[in-house]
C-alpha cells in the first residue's frame, strides 16, 4: 500500500520518526505540496496524509486509488468530506493531541501582555536598568490576574482546561458556548450570553471552532462592547477575528491589547493591519507545535491508519 504525506515538515521537521508509519506501507514524504501538485504526487496512493494541503472535489475525482485520508490535525475544513464520503473515502482526524500545549500557549500570551517579560528583559540588556536612578523600573503597565474576569468563548476541552488554569490564578470565569454543559463543580463560573461576556470580561479568550456562525465573530460591533482595559486572546482560528476591525480597536484604544497565535491568512501578507497595531502580540501558529504534542499527533496518526487497515476505523469525520 502506498502512503503519501503531502506536507510532513510541520509535524516532523526532523526531530521525530516516520518508522511506525513505514511499518504500514510504502511511505513517501513531501515537506510541502502545492494544490496543483497533489494529483501528480498522489495518483497511485491508497492513503493520503495531509495537514493544510486542500483535498477538494476536483482533486478527489482524479485519485481513483485513494480510499483513506488522514488529517494531521484536528481541523479538517481543507477536505471536501461530503464528496469523500460519496466516493467511499474514509477521512479521519486527530482530536485532543494539542490541548495541553494550546492551554499553555494561551497563558504564555496572556502573561506576556500582563508583564511584557521579553521587552523588559531587552531593556535590561540594553543598559536601561543599569542607568536607572531607582532599584526597579517598568516601561509598561503591569497587570495582576487575581480577581479578574476571564470570558471564554467556546467551552470544549481546551476552553475548560483554560478555565482550570484561570481558576488557579484566582480569576472568575464567564463561559459562552453552543452547548452549556454541567459546570456545577466550578465555584467561580457562570454561563453568559456573548454580549454579557464581552461587556464584563477583563480577558476574552477564543476557543471555539471556525464555522459559518463564528467567522467574523470578533468585529467592530463586538469589540465596541469590550472594556477599554480588556485583553483579547485568539489561539483558535484566525478568521474568527476581523483583523482590520481589531487593528482599529487597538489603535483607537477601544481595548488595551491583543495576543494571537492565528491569523486569517497563513503565512500572512506583510500588509496585515495587525502588524502596525498598538499593543498587539502575534506568534506564528505554534500553540500546537511543542515536541510533546507533535509526538502525540504522530502516534495518533499511525493508530488511526492502523485501526482503519484492521477494519475498525476510528476518529472518522465523514461517517
Amino acid at each position: 500500500m502506498e502512503i503519501v504525506i503531502l506536507d510532513g515538515y510541520t509535524l516532523n521537521p526532523g526531530d521525530l520518526s516516520w518508522d511506525k508509519l513505514e511499518e504500514l506501507g510504502k511511505v513517501t514524504v513531501y515537506d510541502r505540496t502545492a494544490l496543483n501538485q497533489v494529483v501528480e504526487r498522489a495518483r497511485s496512493a491508497g492513503v493520503i496524509l495531509t495537514n493544510k494541503v486542500p483535498i477538494n472535489k476536483e482533486v478527489l475525482e482524479k485519485l481513483p486509488e485513494l480510499h483513506y485520508i488522514g488529517v494531521l490535525a484536528t481541523g479538517y475544513n481543507m477536505i471536501d468530506v461530503d464528496y469523500a464520503k460519496e466516493k467511499r473515502i474514509v477521512v479521519s482526524n486527530v482530536p485532543g493531541y494539542s490541548t495541553a500545549s494550546v492551554v499553555q500557549m494561551t497563558f504564555a500570551l496572556l502573561l506576556e501582555l500582563c508583564h511584557r517579560v521579553q521587552r523588559h528583559s531587552d531593556a535590561v540588556m540594553s543598559g536601561k536598568w543599569s542607568a536607572s536612578s531607582d532599584f526597579c523600573f517598568w516601561d509598561y503597565p503591569l497587570t495582576e490576574l487575581a480577581d479578574k474576569k476571564m470570558g471564554i468563548i467556546g467551552f470544549g476541552d481546551i476552553g475548560q482546561k483554560v478555565a482550570d488554569v484561570a481558576s488557579v490564578f484566582g480569576m472568575e470565569i464567564l463561559g459562552h458556548s453552543r452547548t452549556e454543559t454541567d459546570q456545577t463543580h466550578r465555584k467561580n463560573f457562570r454561563w453568559t450570553n456573548l454580549e454579557e461576556l464581552l461587556e464584563q470580561s477583563d480577558i476574552v479568550s477564543i476557543h471555539c471552532p471556525l464555522t459559518s456562525q463564528t467567522a467574523g465573530l470578533i468585529n467592530n460591533r463586538t469589540l465596541e462592547k469590550m472594556k477599554r482595559t480588556a485583553f483579547l486572546l485568539n489561539t483558535s482560528r484566525g478568521p474568527i477575528v476581523r483583523e482590520e476591525d481589531l487593528a482599529a480597536a487597538l489603535n483607537e484604544g477601544k481595548i488595551a491589547g491583543a495576543a494571537l497565535d492565528v491569523l486569517s491568512t497563513e503565512p500572512p501578507p506583510l500588509n496585515n493591519p495587525l502588524f502596525m497595531a498598538k499593543n498587539c502580540l502575534i506568534t506564528p501558529h505554534v500553540a500546537w507545535a511543542t515536541k510533546e504534542a507533535r509526538l502525540r499527533l504522530m502516534e495518533s496518526v499511525v493508530s488511526n491508519l492502523s485501526a482503519y487497515l484492521d477494519g475498525n476505523p476510528k476518529n472518522v469525520i465523514n461517517k
